[in-house]
């Protein structure tokens, strides 16, 4: 293993550190544990809060600010962050309106987030929740009951972001949520694992000529392993998933985010978007919104995530394309 890293047991504390320092403007660190928070004055409007294990940088602390989420919570590597350290996120984010949590589906987040939201609630905080299923590569994983939670949870920040900056009621953004969940599916494909610093190697093993199709975020396994294919065969293996699901009809509005994986080169991301696109306007989908880059990563893997959100409602995009303070939108 070759990390440009101090000990692998403080990785986390001094990567904070290290994003504290430089976002010093946007950002600060409670001192009550591995929780971002964003200095933006306090308005009285919804707070929100995400987290979950470190390892998908610039998931979630990158998201943190006008506009977007409230605070994240940073769990160890691939790990859940515990109750008290969502309990204390909670309370930063609180402004008066109530706060809403945003959990990927993996059984300790959700567990440890829906802890934390009664412990606040014990405390007069309200809390809603909504929790995030977009990856349609498996039904069930090692650490989920259902469809695991991806990177399309990057875009529930964003547009809750938008409503909450707004001035939407909890009430509001928690149905608006329940909608928009509905409308978000990701499918993935990884060339390499991800080597987390404390275990020092690979979570599997692919040849130099393999692929696996669907892996997760945490190299959880995916559904199917093939020979190496070049960029247009990847995109129509993960594009027809996505129609399985959303049953493309011609003129419908969809945004599209391809995301990069940790080791995956902007140059290979955009010739595979450019592959998306292509299919896409065969099926006669009007792409109205595209976003590329390195936003849900797995450390180190190499691959890829295509994220397709149906924009039903065209206050959908208007958020999407709000700007932001943030140190990653």
């Amino acid at each position: 293993m070759k990390k440009i890293i101090n000990k692998p047991e403080d990785v986390v504390k001094e990567m904070l550190d290290g994003l504290t320092f430089t976002y010093d403007g946007l950002v600060k660190k409670l001192p009550e544990g591995e929780i971002i928070v964003r200095k933006t004055a306090k308005s009285g409007k919804v707070g929100l809060v995400s987290g979950g294990g470190s390892g998908h940088e610039p998931s979630h602390a990158g998201f943190v600010g006008d506009g977007m989420l409230s605070a994240a919570v940073c769990g160890a590597v691939f790990t859940s962050p515990t109750p008290d350290q969502i309990y204390e996120a909670i309370k930063a984010a609180d402004e008066g309106a109530g706060v809403m949590l945003i959990i990927k589906n993996y059984s300790g987040d959700v567990m440890n987030f829906e802890m934390a939201k009664e412990m606040a609630e014990m405390e007069d905080i309200r809390v809603e929740e909504i929790i995030v299923d977009d990856d349609i590569a498996v039904e069930n994983s090692l650490y989920t009951q259902g469809r695991r939670g991806v990177a399309g949870t990057v875009l529930v920040h964003k547009i809750l972001g938008s409503l909450a900056r707004a001035g939407a009621t909890l009430e509001e953004i928690k149905q608006t949520a329940n909608q928009l969940v509905k409308n978000i599916k990701t499918i993935g494909v990884a060339l390499s694992a991800a080597t987390v610093p404390e275990v020092g190697k690979p979570g599997f093993e692919l040849s130099d000529n393999e692929l696996e199709y669907g892996v997760g975020i945490h190299s959880e396994p995916g559904y199917r392993l093939e020979a190496m294919k070049p960029s247009k065969e990847l995109a129509h293996e993960l594009v027809y998933k996505l129609k399985e699901e959303f049953n493309f009809m011609p003129g419908e509005k969809y945004g599209v985010l391809v995301n990069g994986m940790g080791a995956t080169p902007l140059m290979e991301q955009f010739i595979f978007t450019n592959d998306v696109a292509q299919l896409l306007a065969v099926e006669k989908i009007d792409l109205v919104f595209k976003k590329v880059g390195n936003y849900m990563t797995s450390i180190d893997m190499a691959g890829l995530s295509l994220t397709l959100i149906k924009l039903e409602d065209e206050n959908w995009l208007t958020a999407l394309n709000e700007p932001v303070k943030t140190i990653a939108w």
